[in-house]
């Protein structure tokens, strides 16, 4: 019989799923796994059929209350073994007693539903190219952007708001990690949005953009599209947007992005008290 395992992934093993995410049409960023594993390095796990990782799956603890699933990965010839249901079993495991959050693709929603997991809205993946975004930036709002230098009390208390638990390990690296950009707004001494410019398989993804109205958005987006590499111009930018929030997708019409992937975020409990109309793009798909 054949021996299949369970168990949580090293970092190079971590890096293969993040690969074949990228196969999936999911397009991670080129630094994803490093920063992910930070921040619950026993929340990565693969499924090994006779020493061969065939599967894996994400379910990272942020804190007691909250948890977010991703990666969720069987390999094409190993589809319907029963192999991807025994993983996920094991993530929910790892997750018990708190509130799950996921981005489930549109193949995987009724198992999810199965799962006891929950519809709360959409999320749709816009892009365009950068050189085709920036001159429809237009005028934008004044001197108020600075670069993100270090993970204050006052971002990570910003992000809370916008973010069902505490990610401060997480912010740490998503923030300092190499080719990663990151901008703030502030007036009159509080931080009215942020957000983090990445590079991807291909082209690049802005997420999070948390902004306290569109015009910060736009502020904030075309500050992260400036500092963009001129010769890199001719790439795709993306953004995934909630569908609840209509001035963003205003944004996103006013500057030509149009619509290139969807997810339905889903909670296993309750939907998070959060201000969706501040959330103009998620982190990422994979950790809420």
């Amino acid at each position: 019989m054949s021996d299949y395992t369970i168990r949580p992934l090293t970092a190079d093993e971590l890096q293969h799923a993040v690969d074949w995410a990228g196969r999936e049409g999911w397009n991670p960023g080129k630094h994803d796994a490093e920063c992910f594993r930070t921040t619950d390095p026993d929340g990565y796990l693969g499924g090994f059929l006779d020493g061969e990782m065939i599967a894996s799956v994400s379910a990272v603890n942020y804190d007691d209350a909250f948890s977010f699933l991703g990666f969720y990965i069987v390999r094409p010839e190993f589809r319907g073994s029963g192999h991807g249901l025994e993983i996920a079993q094991h993530a929910l495991a790892h997750c018990k007693g708190r509130n799950m959050g996921l981005d489930g693709v549109v193949e995987q929603q009724d198992n999810y539903r199965k799962s006891g997991f929950s519809f709360a809205y959409n999320n749709y993946r816009v892009g365009a190219k950068i050189g085709e975004v920036l001159p429809k930036l237009g005028q934008v709002l004044g001197n108020g952007v600075t670069p993100v230098d270090n993970v204050s009390d006052a971002l990570k208390a910003y992000d809370r708001r916008l973010f069902p638990a505490r990610r401060d390990a997480f912010l740490r690296g998503w923030l300092s990690a190499p080719s990663h950009i990151s901008r703030k707004y502030t007036e009159d001494g509080r931080i009215k949005g942020y957000g983090t410019l990445r590079p991807c398989q291909a082209g690049y993804k802005v997420g999070p953009l948390f902004a306290d109205d569109a015009g910060i958005a736009q502020t904030l987006l075309a500050s992260l599209l400036a500092a963009v590499p001129v010769d890199h111009h001719g790439q795709e930018v993306f953004v995934d947007m909630p569908q609840p929030n209509r001035e963003a997708f205003a944004l996103a019409a006013q500057l030509g992005l149009e619509k290139v992937f969807e997810t339905a975020r889903m909670y296993s409990d309750h939907q998070p008290d959060i201000d969706l109309n501040r959330i103009f793009g998620v982190t990422t798909f994979e950790l809420g």
